[in-house]
């Protein structure tokens, strides 16, 4: 479906010759002298590389259809994550590849929105926040209770964060998706 420069939104897809891309950012110029203009910042749905294009106003571009589908997340398969959609129940193995930081907070039982563009997965939708058991890290110590002070911590997930020191072996904590970085005991 073609889309004029001039109706660009942030987080619209567009499909161009280069590949599949996000709009980061537009901003409509028009110069005292000469056409109207439309500069861009565009990120790769694939490879995350940010690009900075100048379009003329009104021009074409063909905007890309993502059909979003709400998952559960089943199993662990070697390198494969099993989901179900949950309105027809068909089950979808997907490879570790394809949901690139996902994976780091995804645990069985989970619900994600999957975006397919045709039969492609091009990304993940999740919460904000999930909640997470520490597998592994050294154990508090009465007394630490220095402001800001850090050590790592494995998650179930095996992501490996840091944490503060009073936070132990077996709790659960939050986790904020899109920076990766500890919030709060749950």
């Amino acid at each position: 479906m073609a889309v004029s420069t001039n109706d660009l939104r942030n987080g619209m897809t567009l499909n161009l010759p280069e590949g599949l891309f996000n709009v980061i950012e537009f901003q409509h110029v028009k110069p005292g002298k000469g056409g109207a203009f439309v500069r861009t910042k565009l990120k790769n749905q694939r490879t995350g590389a940010v690009i900075e294009r100048t379009y003329r106003a009104d021009e074409k571009l063909e905007q890309a259809i993502i059909d979003k589908r709400e998952m559960q997340f089943l199993y662990r398969d070697g390198s494969e994550y099993v989901f179900m959609d949950t309105s027809s129940y068909e089950q979808l193995q997907v490879e570790t590849g394809l949901l690139g930081d996902s994976a780091n907070y995804l645990k069985e039982g989970d619900d994600a929105v999957l975006q397919f563009f045709g039969t492609e997965i091009i990304g993940v939708d999740l919460p904000a926040a999930v909640e997470l058991t520490v597998a592994d890290t050294e154990p508090g110590l009465q007394g630490d209770r220095v402001s800001g002070a850090r050590k790592p911590a494995t998650l179930e997930t095996g992501l490996v964060l840091q944490v503060p020191l009073f936070v132990n072996p077996g709790e659960k904590i939050k986790v904020d998706t899109r920076t990766g970085e500890y919030l709060t005991r749950a």
